[in-house]
């Protein structure tokens, strides 16, 4: 498998925020705003289903350290948190990543979707995930 963030980290070829041994930071090509970072887990997992919960843990904490370090260094009033996961989310490359996009007010990008689903679904999809979580056999937090 070809994972274009594994071979930056394998290469050492992006411009690094941050760099650990279990997670990365990095500024994208395209960068939706000045400050825009991905955080990765530096080990390979392609989305939020495959990850283990203390590598998504230790990965969000890195998301917000970028975004403290947003509103210091960059004056952000806020950051949007993006993460797309599995075939039906759009997800353009398959490891896990969250952007991190500093915001000011009137910057003129907008990251909330403007429409609702098409998708039907028969009954009451809150009571079939409080099921599907009560049936879990992990410890809850």
């Amino acid at each position: 498998m070809s994972c274009p963030f594994c071979r930056l980290i394998r290469e050492d070829s992006a411009q690094w925020v941050a760099r650990a041994p279990s997670t990365c930071a990095f500024t994208p090509l395209n960068p939706l705003a000045p400050g825009h970072t991905l955080a990765i887990p530096a080990s390979h997992y392609a989305d939020v289903f495959d990850t283990p919960a203390e590598v998504l843990a230790e990965t969000v904490e890195l998301v917000q350290r970028l975004a403290h370090a947003m509103r210091s260094a960059l004056n952000a009033t806020g950051v949007n948190v993006l993460n797309a996961s599995g075939p039906g989310s759009e997800q353009s490359v398959p490891h896990l990543h969250f952007h991190v996009v500093p915001r000011w007010p009137d910057d003129g990008i907008s990251t909330w979707p403007t429409g609702q689903s098409q998708h039907q679904f028969a009954g009451d999809p809150a009571t079939r995930l409080a099921h599907a979580l009560a049936a879990e056999k992990r410890p809850r937090s």
